[in-house]
């Protein structure tokens, strides 16, 4: 913050300079007293900014956390609760690439595309931050839910990564049940301890034979 103040304070210093030639002194006057006017505005605005900034990034990364939550949650007793409709070819797919499941990316979506929107219109920065940390959650889904468990695109399918295999377990877990009763795991990011044990165990059976 005090880098960004110094350097808004440069073109009233000039400015101030450039008005250091001969002059009446109550022109003087009133060039000094505009240049520490401009000077505590600067100030005033670059410690705002700086505040609107952290502020920010720590309702981002917030939100980012809550997400994790609200995923279980909505995984536990919406998924495999009233929209089990639109759950259900997850756990019994069929051919094709796209899934009914899929309509969940847009529920979150709607959320976070208003917050960010709406926030940045209106000058509201923390709901728009609530927004950004909706969509980070959202990416990281994807790339965890989609793309290193599901494999629906062919990326780190050889991973040896120990959180890799865990979540990769835990979800393996979670879709041996095919019906929305009888189900485990329900968050993406977090998985038991259990989990945890399980895939260390078997590492270490590899390392031993």
């Amino acid at each position: 913050g005090t880098v960004v103040q110094l350097f808004l304070l440069v073109p009233g210093f000039i400015m101030f300079i450039g008005h250091l030639s001969p002059v009446k002194a109550a022109d003087k006057k009133q060039i000094r007293s505009k240049f520490v006017a401009y000077s505590n505005h600067v100030l005033f605005t670059g410690n705002y900014f700086f505040m609107i900034l952290i502020s920010s990034i720590f309702i981002t990364l917030a939100t980012f956390c809550v997400m994790e939550g609200i995923t279980w949650l909505t995984h536990r007793y919406v998924m495999h609760g009233f929209l089990w409709s639109l759950h259900k070819d997850h756990h019994q797919p069929s051919s094709g690439f796209f899934e009914k499941n899929d309509a969940f990316f847009l529920i979150f979506a709607i959320p976070s595309w208003l917050c960010i929107m709406l926030g940045l219109q209106n000058g509201y920065y923390w709901v728009a931050s609530i927004g950004f940390g909706i969509a980070m959650y959202g990416f990281a889904y994807f790339v965890v839910h989609e793309v290193i468990i599901h494999q629906r695109f062919k990326w780190f399918t050889r991973s040896n990564n120990t959180y890799i295999k865990t979540i990769r377990w835990a979800h393996k877990m979670h879709h041996k049940h095919l019906y929305k009763e009888e189900s485990e795991s329900f968050g993406m990011l977090l998985v038991a301890t259990k989990y945890w044990r399980k895939v260390q165990a078997d590492k270490q059976r590899q390392r031993a034979m």
